[in-house]
């Protein structure tokens, strides 16, 4: 019904024809054309933009006398009268020697001067893609002030601001055109895998910081604003096509390839239409490491080795245990685990470049129709986007995600007024699978646990009869449990293999399922046109969950898990002339999101912006901001090996299932061979990690700690920021500083949960941890300590040596937690406390060439996460590109390099070292 709806309008668009012809050229002071400009009828939405050439051509039903209004970014604006049709203008735009009177629209829902906005937003915008050393557009947002980038693979990289970051973050809020671009089965955003085409994006604007006032729950450390062409301004033909290599120590030398089109036209005043489509496809940054992942200095040699990149040797026994066992079934003589030290035992892993092709890819595609039935600025659009790829993921293990596909469709009604829209964003996994449970699950195709871990033990019983040293019966035993094991290559290898990755059952295979979905509305009005005395906005969102995993990931098996969340807000903005030279411009909003399993939060924003002689702003504001528990904070049910992660939201507690066998020991005790234990013992009935680590050490009951962690409950922030913004001569200054303060802070405490008696009696449950009978759970709670963090941003821009463009930015930020005190909660900071940034470059060289040099600078930090905690070291990048305009085939040449040192580094714990990249793109009509 929808696009017989919308074909109507198109035939109705149809019959209306252009009365009056505008023709012109735009031009810089030095009669460079200008392409991209944009010639707009004054009080109307009638516009277009100059071609490559600085050419246009406007058609309208407008009669004569009108005026047209001409901007373009880093110019004055100009204006033109029309008196007459088929008139042809010349215009010639000044260049505006600072950035500050670009135009933003994040910081307050409405259109205003990114010198005067109320908080602290950075932008990125057509020359700045141009003129990017990065290998693509999202690549390039690295280079912003303040901005940490975090590399997960080639295709997947997460954004964030202020701290607190993962790949899986949830705190960070990534929109395209308006729409939530987080996969709703893991509800974070996946970079650019399935987002925009690089020759379609108009701006991208980033707001870092709490924004839950004016956007809601997931608007906490900061959003991405992604902005595309409308095909009424920006019209024709363009495309890029970009080939290089990936270098790195671990992959080698290796093709990509990056590929993009967009089509758009303008039928008429009234409909406009376009496509886009992308393709990229290379090696990913191969992970490789074998470093032992808990105990410093450890190596493969080790015999409870447990690697970075080895799956396979998660799974572990203490060999006394299952010698205990061994006697109990009478395979054993009695007396025999005398013989056997306590000692965890590992079995052998596989290396995860024998587990993935390492295959990195990107389609995607979308299309809009656009109808304007009044020919003025009301508009209605319909815009779908689909996308497929492959990339690696890590959260509590390494995903290969193979064959991810995730489709967004809008309609959209909006003026500049109000908008009111609407969207469905749905994925499916496609052929991923979890490396980890692959490694885990071929080796138990070969040999069951049971079945290794008592040839290993057995073996070195006799070893020891025999004579043997403990070194040589713990060689001698592993030798004899490893015989028989599937080999890298072989085809009993590829079999368990294919066996495992098409199996989502954990316990036998690793397939990766999901078919979830998620709806949202969302609207805003503008009483700015029928009230003076000040702007003032209201507007809502709503949004129904629907989690499909099929019992893969969450707690799923007898059906999809729906649930919905909404909220409302309202802004006024008043400006104050204080004097000829001086303006007060006040911002207040407030929020108010009601989850259904929660209370309803407010959160309010305060701000003020004191401009001076209109090239000084000093900002200040105070807010609170808040985020609702995610899907899996609230529904998951993983096994991930180490621990099982176990989502807290009440219902799911007893979801969460599980049969668990209990020792020689534990039997003796008079407990059953096996036992049932859900998800709720994580929070009822469970130690304190740390306790039973100091038990293992100590053997004193006294140690334990019950932990029983609280179910979790929205997380709450208040933040404080001022600012400066100004132009002193040349030199452009921006320069912010941040308190955050954390209330109930969400995070993972990891637990153990006996599988008989009670935490906390002195007796059974103390004999089931010395038993080894017990599960260890990763619970979803919050923190009742004070969480904190403080930072700094300041950023420079200048012309040197006449039209040299010079920048850089240093960026603090620091964590304000005391960890010794709570070794159980992991905050997860993983940011640098010092960043510095710095490019150098000209866009006009000489005619037509330019070139930029970019360097980044991050110091170490400490990276924890559910996959593994570590050192990322200090590292030093240099980026650099030059690029060459050919105004006649209107196409622009690109060369350039990323990390041209070849000193390769890492963002995170676990992930591939990021190697070098070295590329050549053309890119034609791009304006």
């Amino acid at each position: 019904m929808r696009t017989l709806v919308l074909m109507s309008f198109l035939l109705l668009g149809l019959t209306s024809f252009a009365q009056t012809t505008v023709k012109g050229k735009v031009v810089d002071q030095n009669n460079e054309p200008i392409p991209g400009a944009s010639i707009v009828i004054v009080g109307k939405a009638i516009g277009t933009v100059t071609d490559f050439d600085g050419y246009f051509t406007l058609s309208t039903a407008e009669n004569p006398p009108f005026t047209l209004s001409v901007t373009s970014i880093g110019f004055v604006p100009s204006t033109s009268r029309i008196t007459q049709n088929n008139q042809t203008i010349d215009v010639i735009l000044n260049e505006e020697q600072t950035q500050l009177d670009e135009v933003v629209i994040s910081a307050s829902r409405t259109p205003e001067r990114i010198f005067e906005s109320p908080v602290t937003v950075e932008r990125f915008g057509l020359a700045d893609i141009k003129n990017t050393a990065a290998s693509d557009f999202y690549g390039g947002l690295e280079s912003l002030k303040g901005v940490d980038v975090n590399t997960n693979s080639l295709t997947f990289k997460s954004i964030n601001t202020r701290g607190f970051a993962t790949f899986a973050n949830t705190r960070f809020m990534q929109l395209v055109d308006g729409m939530d671009n987080s996969t709703p089965a893991l509800n974070f955003p996946i970079g650019n895998l399935v987002g925009m085409i690089e020759t379609d994006v108009q701006s991208v604007e980033l707001l870092p910081g709490a924004s839950s006032a004016l956007y809601g729950a997931n608007a906490f450390n900061g959003i991405l604003f992604m902005r595309s062409k409308n095909p009424f301004d920006y019209q024709g033909i363009s495309s890029h096509i970009k080939r290089g290599i990936t270098s790195q120590e671990a992959a080698g030398d290796n093709y990509y390839t990056d590929f993009g089109i967009r089509a758009a036209y303008k039928f008429s005043d009234k409909f406009a239409g376009k496509v886009n489509f992308g393709y990229l496809r290379g090696t990913d940054w191969a992970a490789n490491s074998e470093v032992d992942k808990t105990r410093v200095g450890g190596t493969r040699a080790d015999l409870n080795y447990d690697g970075i990149n080895v799956y396979g040797d998660e799974v572990s026994a203490d060999i006394k245990d299952v010698a205990v066992t061994l006697e109990g079934l009478g395979i054993l003589p009695a007396g025999a685990n005398a013989l056997v030290p306590s000692q965890e035992v590992s079995r052998t892993g596989y290396n995860e470049q024998d587990l993935t092709n390492n295959k990195a890819e990107s389609i995607k595609a979308d299309w809009g129709l656009y109808y304007r039935p009044w020919e003025n600025d009301f508009e209605i659009s319909y815009v779908g986007k689909v996308g497929t790829g492959s990339t690696i993921y890590q959260g509590t293990n390494r995903y290969n995600i193979n064959g991810f596909f995730q489709e967004q469709h809008k309609l959209e009604l909006r003026n500049d007024n109000f908008f009111l829209r609407g969207y469905l964003v749905a994925d499916k996994a496609g052929d991923s699978y979890d490396m980890v449970f692959t490694g885990i699950n071929i080796n138990r195709a070969w040999k069951d646990d049971r079945t290794w871990f008592g040839e290993y033990t057995g073996t070195y019983v006799q070893a020891t009869l025999q004579g043997a040293t403990d070194e040589q019966a713990h060689a001698a035993a592993r030798a004899r449990a490893e015989s028989g094991r599937y080999l890298p290559g072989s085809s009993e290898f590829e079999a368990a293999f294919n066996r495992s990755i098409n199996d989502p059952d954990l316990s036998t295979g690793s397939k990766f399922q999901d078919a979830s979905k998620y709806y949202h509305s969302d609207a805003n009005y503008n009483f700015s046109h029928l009230i003076d005395f000040a702007e003032i906005q209201v507007g809502g969102s709503y949004r129904q969950y629907s989690l499909n995993s099929s019992g893969t990931i969450y707690t799923d098996n007898d059906g999809p898990i729906n649930y919905s969340e909404f909220g409302v807000y309202t802004q006024i903005q008043k400006g104050f002339d204080m004097s000829e030279s001086s303006n007060l411009k006040l911002t207040g909003s407030v929020r108010y999101d009601k989850s259904e399993f929660f209370d309803g939060f407010l959160s309010p924003r305060l701000s003020a912006g004191l401009t001076v002689n209109r090239n000084h702003n000093i900002r200040a504001s105070v807010q609170t901001g808040f985020r609702n528990p995610t899907t899996q904070d609230l529904f998951i049910g993983l096994d991930a090996g180490r621990a099982i992660l176990v989502g807290s939201a009440p219902e799911n507690l007893d979801r969460y299932s599980r049969d668990f066998e209990v020792s020689g020991g534990g039997q003796l005790l008079g407990q059953p061979s096996t036992i049932t234990q859900t998800g709720a013992a994580a929070y009822n009935n469970s130690y304190s990690l740390s306790s039973v680590q100091e038990l293992g050490r100590t053997g004193n009951p006294a140690d334990l700690v019950v932990a029983n962690p609280d179910i979790v409950k929205p997380e709450q922030v208040t933040s404080a920021e001022i600012g400066y913004r100004g132009k002193i001569k040349r030199l452009v200054v921006d320069f912010s500083a941040y308190y955050n303060q954390y209330k109930d802070f969400i995070s993972q405490e990891v637990v153990i949960a006996p599988y008989y008696g009670t935490a906390g009696d002195g007796g059974l449950s103390v004999a089931a941890i010395s038993n080894g009978d017990f599960q260890a759970y990763s619970a979803y709670t919050n923190s009742d300590v004070n969480i904190g963090s403080y930072g700094a941003s300041l950023g420079l821009t200048t012309k040197v040596l006449g039209n040299y463009d010079l920048s850089g930015s240093y960026t603090f930020a620091k964590q304000d937690f005391d960890q010794e005190a709570n070794p159980d909660f992991m905050s997860s900071f993983n940011t640098p406390e010092h960043k510095f940034k710095a490019s150098f470059g000209n866009t006009n060289l000489f005619k037509n060439f330019g070139f930029n040099v970019a360097y980044r600078f991050s110091d170490d930090y400490f990276w924890e996460a559910t996959f593994g905690n570590g050192v990322v070291p200090e590292y030093h990048t240099v980026d650099a590109q030059i690029n060459y305009d050919v105004p006649s085939i209107k196409s622009s040449f690109k060369i350039g390099g990323t990390n041209i040192g070849g000193e390769e580094y890492f963002t995170a714990f676990g992930t591939g070292f990021i190697g070098s990249m070295y590329y050549i793109s053309w890119t034609i009509n791009n304006l």
